[in-house]
């Protein structure tokens, strides 16, 4: 049986989360167009649950407004 440490996992961990947040980035650029480095940045800073959604909700969306309306939206009033 293979043990994996705490580091590890955690390690493994990261690196899904990279990988989803390449993903999506390389999925809305093909979406919306060129992202400025905020934009890049904004969804970089997202967690993995909002990464999920905005997975989900670029597929609705018909240019980069509806990218910043979205993140717009889970900016705390």
């Amino acid at each position: 049986m293979t043990y994996i440490t705490t580091g590890e996992r955690i390690g493994y961990e990261r690196g899904r989360e990279e990988g989803k947040q390449e993903l999506i980035l390389r999925l809305l650029q093909r979406r919306v167009g060129k992202l400025s480095e905020e934009t890049i940045a904004s969804v970089k800073a997202l967690n993995v649950t909002q990464l999920e959604e905005l997975g989900e909700a670029l597929l609705d969306f018909t240019g980069v407004d509806d990218l910043h309306q979205w993140l717009d939206a889970l900016r705390p009033a």
